[in-house]
This record gives structure tokens, sequence and C-alpha cells, in this order.
């Protein structure tokens, strides 16, 4: 028997499209991508939306407000410039149920997990309004849930999903992952648990990653939509494509490739805008490496960003980490520090009590700098610098872009600068730190890390190209070819 029979019930009148899943990390934020730009390249103007975000992986606006890094990728996918009104609430784990809340691009508060479900109701007005802001502005939007569609305990207070999706009234698209087994519990499942109002909205389904010969499930699309009654529009195939992650579960998906070059990145607790070494993973071997975990073999160690650099620095020292980076240092192998990373390569840190608990706090001492927190207020910029001519490896960089997304102000010390108006380096140029995000995301950076580690070794280095094939066009015609297009550019705009 069917859930219910969706020709009982008529079209909404609003007409933009709700990407929801199955779970976490089944696909959704890809799938509002490729939506996205395939719709564009049908000459549909459209934009990316999701109401409530929670991940360290963000991405500064041009006008200084902070999203996430999904947003910011599916705005790229639709040809729009990434605005704040497209992930108005970005949540930003700071462990023990803490989260700071970035309200409309900008710090709002630290919550606790209990007390940020009383301001629920507020928070869904203010989603809604930029909604209506990006509707108006461009007309069809393509949102994108949060989580798992069907988590029932919380339909009360769920503003990325059931909420939204009862204010709006729009057609959903439900997304469901193969790869992890059980895809016709999680999609009978979710449908059966959904609340009755919203039933009648799912439109559509879609199978992401999908591996083998796709006439093997074709009896298993029959299944699901003799059950259902909802058609499934699409199986897409398993793919691998350079497109940034969206958040820490991402990161249990990483496969080492092999390459006579090793770099370790340390993965903190708190680890945060990971998609930085995202350009290097495909050209060198990087590992995520746990705090206290050997770096012996390793060439390169990066210290990345994090949402708490005390507690993660407390983390490095509590497992010896610490001296493993020293040991690295002392046998020339190359130490760099990002954001929350390069804060933690000073002296020290000194806390006015905004970040944890006040005090003063030794860095790594690898840098003379110090980092002070003193008030709330958080630096988020995009920038453009050149690397300083200090060789062996920022003497090559050249001119590069990121962004900058960090509370805390740092006293630099005696050491040259390794970015013109940003970061440190040692004499010996095996050392530095910036502020800066996205920095290897610049080929030329890169290259110039690369290139180094490469010679050092005695082996052959090919250059990454400064210009490669876009992404997102691959992941459109990737759509074109396994998913129905034609229905859901129908649900979206009729």
């Amino acid at each position: 028997m069917n859930f219910y029979d969706l020709r009982m019930h008529s079209t909404p009148k609003e007409m933009s499209l709700f990407v929801m899943g199955s779970a976490s990390h089944v696909g959704k934020s890809i799938t509002v991508a490729a939506i996205c730009r395939c719709l564009v390249r049908r000459g549909v103007t459209v934009a990316p939306f999701k109401s409530q975000n929670m991940s360290l992986n963000s991405y500064v606006t041009p006008e200084g407000g902070e999203i996430g890094m999904a947003q910011a990728m599916q705005a790229i996918a639709a040809r729009q410039v990434p605005s704040t009104d497209m992930n108005p609430v970005l949540l930003k784990p700071k462990g023990d149920c803490v989260s700071q809340v970035v309200l409309n691009g900008r710090p709002y508060k630290d919550v606790a997990i209990t007390q940020y479900y009383k301001e629920t109701p507020w928070l869904l007005e203010r989603a809604l309004e930029s909604y209506h802001r990006l509707k108006s502005t461009f007309g069809e939007v393509v949102i994108e849930g949060a989580g798992g569609a069907a988590e029932i305990n919380l339909y009360d207070r769920d503003i990325a999903n059931t909420l939204l999706a009862k204010n709006l009234r729009i057609p959903i698209i439900l997304v469901a992952d193969i790869e992890r087994g059980g895809v016709f519990a999680q999609v009978c499942g979710t449908l059966q648990l959904l609340p009755e109002e919203l039933k009648p909205l799912v439109k559509g389904i879609i199978i992401n990653k999908f591996r083998g010969d796709p006439s093997i499930f074709e009896p298993g699309v029959k299944q699901i939509e003799e059950l259902t009654g909802v058609p499934v529009l699409g199986v897409v195939p398993y793919f691998n494509l350079p497109l940034p992650s969206e958040d820490s579960l991402s990161i249990g998906d990483k496969i080492t490739r092999s390459s006579g070059v090793r770099i370790a990145v340390i993965r903190l607790p708190r680890i945060s805008n990971f998609t930085d070494f995202e350009l290097l993973e495909c050209h060198a071997a990087v590992d995520y490496v746990a705090p206290g975990t050997s770096l012996a073999g390793y060439d390169c160690i990066i210290i990345p960003g994090t949402k708490n650099t005390i507690e993660d620095l407390a983390e490095i020292v509590r497992t010896g980490m610490d001296r493993e980076i020293k040991n690295a240092r002392e046998q020339g192998v190359p130490i760099i520090g990002i954001c929350g990373g390069y804060q933690m390569l000073g002296r020290q840190i000194i806390d006015a009590g905004f970040e944890s608990a006040a005090g003063t706090y030794a860095g790594l001492g690898l840098l003379d700098g110090i980092t002070h927190f003193v008030s709330y207020d958080k630096t988020t910029t995009q920038v453009a610098r050149t690397a300083c001519a200090v060789p062996p490896i920022l003497s090559a960089m050249g001119e590069i872009t990121g962004y900058e997304i960090h509370m805390g102000m740092t006293e630099p010390g005696c050491d040259a600068e390794a970015l013109h108006g940003d970061g440190r380096v040692s004499r010996d140029g095996l050392v530095f730190g910036t502020y800066l995000h996205g920095l290897f995301q610049n080929p030329s950076a890169a290259n110039a890390l690369l290139s180094f580690l490469n010679i050092k070794k005695g082996l052959v280095f090919e250059p990454i190209p400064l210009c490669s094939e876009d992404p997102y066009e691959v992941l459109a015609d990737l759509f074109e070819k396994h998913v129905d297009m034609d229905v859901i550019q129908e649900l979206l705009t009729s």
C-alpha cells in the first residue's frame, strides 16, 4: 500500500525546491549544487539556501559575512556571488554541547544546545526573511535540508527541515545514499515518519553513490516506487570530483593517494576549514593524523585551523604531539600553521576569557608571536596578498587569494613577515604561519610547497595547472545523464 496518493494534492503556489535527506552525509549538498548548475545551464536563474547549517568548514562572503562552505560551493555552482542570506544560521560546535551561533554572517553568541532550541521560533523568522529576500532577488531557490528529514524528536524545533517545509509548502526531493546500505529502509522509513502534511510534498527520490551495474538496481527502483508512490528521478553513480567538503564527516571518507611525498595535517578535535588542503590531497599523500600519532616519516607538518585554539593546543600537549612537532622541526621538516595553527606556533596565547578560560597559555614556541583574545569580535574578510621573498617555499608562491576567519590578534614578535600584511616566518623559511584560509587552494602556493618537498626527496614533480576543468560542469553533465532534470525543472518553475 502506498503511504499516500500524490494525485490527491495540488501543487504549491510558491515554486522553489526543497532537497531533504534520509540521513546526514547522503549527498544533499552536492545534489543542490548539481541541480543549481544544471538549471543555470538551462537558462534558469537560481540561488541556493540552507536555513541552518552546522559545520566548522565555513566561507567568507565578499561583504565579510560567514556562511557554511557548502552554501558557498552551491552559489558558485549557480554562478552567483555567495551571500549571508544563503545560510542565515550557522552553528560552529565548540565542544561540550556548546556552539557558536553565526547569525546573518556575524557571531551572535555561544549557546548550549538546550538553550538554542528555545530560540528556534525567532531564528526561523530570521531564516524566512533571508529566504524571501533570495526569492525576490533570484526568483528560484533550491533549499538544502540538514541531517535526516525524519528526526521525529526534533519536529517541533527543526528549522532546517520540518518547520521550514511547513511554512513554505514547496516540492520536496528526498536524497538517499545506497552506499551506506539499507536504502529501502532509508527511503520508506523516512517517508513514513514525515509529518502527514509534508508527505504529499515529496515529489521525487534520488539515490546517490551507486557502484556497479545500474541495471542490477532497476527492480529496486520499481519496488521503491511501488511502496511509496513517489517516482525515483535518478540513480547517481559514485564519483569523485574536487569539490569542497561540507563538514567533519567527510574526513572519514578521505583516501590517501599513493605518493612519494607525505604531508601530515594534525586532526585537531575542533578542526575547521580542512578544505584548505584538498588541492594538496590530489597531488601528495595527505594524512589527517590524530594528536598523539607519530610524525616520523612525514615530509611536512601542517597545523590547521580550529574553532578553539587553546583547547586544541592543550590536546596537542596532553598527547605529546607537541614533542613530535618539535622533533620534526629539528630534523628540517617544514612546519606550517594556518589560522589557529598559526596562533599555536607562537610563544604565548593570552585569553581575557573570550575563547576559553581567562589565562596565559604557552604556545609551541616555533615562532615569536603572542596572540591575544580580547573580545568576542571575529575577523571575517576576503583578502589578496603576495608571499614574501623568503626561500625556500614562500618565495615561489607569488600572489595569492583567500579569506580570514578568526578571533584574536597576533603580535608578530621578531620574525619576518610571511605574506605582505600577514603571518610570520622563521629565519630559514621552514616554519611559517598565516591567518589566510585557502592558501593552498592557490595552485601557485601548492606548487611552491610540493615542488620543494619533491626536489628535497629527489623526485620529479609535475606542477599543478593554474587553470583546470570546472568540476561543476562535470557534475552537471553527470546529473543530466543520470537524473531526470526535466522533471526537476518543471517542479521548480511550473
